[in-house]
């Protein structure tokens, strides 16, 4: 099983997914982890990526999670063609997309950058809300509602949905 926990920045992908990754005994990977220097530079000034920035970063998740029969990578998948191209790679890639109201997100942002040091800054959210496409009905997936983060319900949520 493959698994993409999909979502804007702060929305849990990273917490659900170790949590979805920890029950399906899979390994787990955060996609922010193969961005390149210059991409978090970008956006830890607060400039949002670019297409060109993000096709070779998710080409490079999407092998990850294709060199693995059991995988859970967090990753923005943010556009339809991104996760065209991950389903491309990684055949029966599954999305969990973690949704929530911006007005939501953006104190768990906020508190993220602050406490955590985290490269995405609040100002980020904008330009992902005007980018995200959500998962169409002939996409493989579930959408989840995280405004009350919970993670623990929505990786439940997540695995009822990929496993059922």
């Amino acid at each position: 099983m493959r698994v993409v926990v999909m979502g804007v920045t702060g929305c849990g992908k990273s917490t659900v997914g170790m949590l979805v990754a920890e029950e399906l005994g899979a390994e787990f990977a955060d996609a922010d982890d193969f961005h390149t220097a210059e991409n978090v530079a970008k956006m830890a000034a607060g400039t949002p990526l670019t297409d060109e920035d993000r096709w070779p970063w998710l080409e490079d998740v999407a092998a990850w999670l294709a060199s693995r029969d059991e995988g859970v990578v967090a990753c923005s998948a943010l556009k339809r063609s991104y996760r065209d191209l991950m389903r491309s790679v990684a055949d029966g890639a599954v999305f969990v997309h973690l949704a929530a109201p911006q007005a939501v997100l953006e104190p768990r942002v906020r508190t993220r950058a602050e406490r955590d040091g985290h490269f995405a800054p609040p100002g980020l959210l904008d330009s992902q809300y005007a980018t995200l496409e959500g998962l169409a009905p002939d996409e493989e997936g579930v959408t989840i509602d995280v405004s009350s983060a919970d993670a623990r319900a929505a990786a439940d949520a997540a695995l009822a949905s990929v496993t059922g």
